[in-house]
């Protein structure tokens, strides 16, 4: 190790408390300073590169340092930093709006701007509860699937249903419950969970004002998954009972599940859609609320009325943001990506079948570009997922299990033989646990 290396984890460790971390693991677990990007690749000081296998928790789409939104980027830094959006607008912001409603499901038709994933959450479920309010309704309770994820705001925490994030704060969480998810990736699963779902609905949603969901893949939920007559089905409930259905879409967003939204898998349009990580290609925090006419329009009013949504975030619209999201779009727009990215999937899907000889293997879930590799036979106090970790930086791949999940979400630019070293390395170190 470097001594600049070393000279830069001691200068962290002194003043930086990192995201979901237990600081003390740096006793033993070396920090790892990165001196550049570019594609898939992250470089550290000593000379070393990594695969980007997670996409730096699931945000980049293009690689690191990508020429398109890079240059987008640096022209935008010429003209407008940063400007207020309340009372002012600007053309990155409009622009991206307009492409958002124009290839989002239908009738999503506003845009309102936040800043990251939690915030968009926050913010439609505030939207939900205050349009029913609107309309003379009280209704305070949120609806979600059991084993979700939404994010760690206190709103967005108190939907989400992951323990480890979650049982501390207990006492601060505002009103929600749970329904199931479905179990596994079946049509009948997903019957099952519906059955469960129109009953909750039946006795309980006059106080209900939305049931927010994880489309087709609960993300931090260990990659679980499950089919899209859940959707679909959700869909016909909700709006027979008059609750809204929030798609949170801030990793199934922008062709993570084989389409540009998982929504379109079951050719719903929800009453919110919130979409962040891929929405700026990785570069910015970036995050926006979609949502209808219908909704929009009980807010729209005289001001003594005292009905509009007074949320705001400083950096809300951020013009270099956008910018870099256009430019994201534009990527999309140019090439055929998730053509590319069906050939990559049907390749991954190949690849990974050997991991089903391997006895502490449970499971090998996918969906489009995201494919998981459950592990069993282990306690979650093992940490086998760490073990893995440290193993595959050893050999130049990121991978960043969730418990006794390993999984794969690579830029979109990965090659075939990018893909053969990303899943060779995860197969040994799973492998090398046995021995």
């Amino acid at each position: 190790m470097t001594s600049k290396n070393s000279a830069m984890m001691q200068r962290d460790l002194e003043v930086i408390w990192h995201p979901c971390t237990q600081m003390k693991d740096h006793e033993t677990l070396p920090l790892i300073p990165i001196r550049s990007g570019k594609g898939i690749y992250l470089y550290d000081f000593d000379g070393n590169s990594y695969i980007d296998a997670v996409s730096s928790w699931w945000v980049n789409l293009f690689g690191h340092a990508n020429e398109t939104i890079n240059n987008k980027v640096k022209a935008q830094l010429d003209t407008l930093e940063h400007v207020l959006l309340a009372g002012f607008t600007h053309e990155p912001a409009i622009e991206l709006a307009h492409k958002l409603v124009d290839i989002t499901p239908q009738k999503l038709t506003k845009v309102f701007y936040v800043d990251n994933g939690s915030s968009a959450v926050e913010a439609a479920l505030k939207m939900s509860y205050h349009y029913h309010l609107n309309l003379g309704k009280r209704k305070p309770l949120f609806l979600s699937l059991t084993n979700s994820y939404h994010g760690e705001t206190i709103g967005a925490l108190s939907v989400g249903d992951v323990a480890l994030y979650k049982e501390t704060y207990e006492p601060l969480l505002i009103a929600n419950m749970q329904v199931p998810v479905p179990k596994d990736q079946s049509e009948s699963a997903a019957d099952e969970a519906l059955a469960i779902l129109e009953k909750v609905l039946q006795e309980r949603s006059h106080e209900i004002a939305a049931l927010i969901l994880e489309p087709l893949i609960q993300g931090a939920g260990g990659m679980h998954m499950y089919h899209p007559a859940y959707l679909k089905g959700a869909r016909v409930l909700t709006k027979q009972y008059d609750v809204h259905l929030i798609a949170d879409e801030i990793m199934t967003g922008f062709g993570r599940t084989g389409k540009m939204f998982a929504c379109e898998h079951a050719d719903i349009s929800p009453d919110f859609m919130t979409l962040s990580k891929g929405l700026s290609g990785g570069y910015l925090p970036l995050s926006v609320v979609m949502t209808s006419d219908e909704v929009y329009n009980a807010f729209y009013c005289d001001y003594n009325e005292y009905k509009a949504f007074l949320h705001s975030h400083s950096y809300t619209g951020n013009p270099l943001a956008c910018s870099a999201a256009l430019a994201t779009l534009e990527i999309f727009e140019q090439n055929d990506i998730l053509g590319e990215n069906e050939k990559k999937r049907a390749y991954i899907q190949k690849r990974v079948e050997k991991f089903r000889s391997l006895p502490n293997v449970k499971e090998i879930r996918q969906q489009g570009m995201v494919t998981a590799i459950e592990l069993q036979g282990y306690d979650v106090k093992e940490r086998i997922g760490l073990r893995i970790y440290e193993y595959a930086l050893s050999r130049g791949v990121l991978l960043r299990p969730l418990g006794n999940v390993i999984y794969f979400m690579p830029p979109y630019i990965i090659t075939n033989e990018e893909i053969d070293k990303m899943i060779e390395v995860a197969y040994e170190g799973i492998e090398r646990i046995i021995s």
